[in-house]
């Protein structure tokens, strides 16, 4: 049986520039703002069998918001950044410019003390392997957008680079299909405008 995985992204809790590594702060206004303005699109997704979320304030928040009433998981939390954690990237750069240059460098590395990339993105894999078919086939999960990052890179079997070239905006959705160790990418089009004679 095949799954179908559509990850919603968190609504932001801060603008892009001041995203800090494991942000535990809750939805600014903006983000309320645009879970508002899409909410009618996205509530369809709340009849997936299984409806899961990142254990952070602002993903728990939007799924709520949302009308899917998700299940936290912690393999879906964002990546262990050890001493970098609630920093901006500014802000680590700052203060260790040879070890952030090394963590973009070296998906193996931890220079922080946290977790490496390659871990996170096993785990976020792991996590998506585990998925159970016989429960259904529609799932639903609203993560933080580092989260869905690793889940293609993981789904798509791409080298962990690749992470750093995937630009996941809020309240986005990104769909797998498939089954453990066969994932593939869906790319939804937009309906079919009738034509105008």
């Amino acid at each position: 049986m095949s799954l179908r995985v559509t990850f919603v992204a968190a609504a932001r809790s801060s603008p892009l520039l001041a995203e800090r590594f494991e942000d535990d702060r809750p939805l600014d206004q903006a983000g309320w703002d645009e879970v508002q303005r899409v909410a009618r699109d996205l509530l369809p997704l709340a009849a997936a069998e299984l409806r899961y979320c990142s254990p952070t304030p602002r993903s728990r928040a939007t799924g709520d918001a949302l009308g899917y009433a998700p299940l936290v998981q912690l393999a879906l939390r964002d990546c262990d950044m050890g001493r970098w954690r609630g920093l901006t990237l500014g802000e680590a750069m700052a203060r260790e410019p040879d070890a952030v240059d090394a963590w973009l460098a070296d998906p193996r590395g931890t220079p922080h003390g946290g977790e490496s990339l390659l871990a996170f993105i096993g785990r976020v894999g792991g996590w998506l392997d585990t998925r159970p078919v016989d429960d259904g086939g529609r799932i639903v999960a609203v993560a933080e957008p580092s989260v869905i990052r690793a889940a293609l890179v993981y789904a798509l079997k791409a080298p962990p680079a690749t992470y750093w070239n995937i630009d996941v905006r809020p309240l986005s959705t990104t769909t797998v299909t498939g089954h453990a160790g066969r994932w593939n990418l869906r790319f939804d089009g937009a309906p079919t405008q009738p034509s105008r004679a």
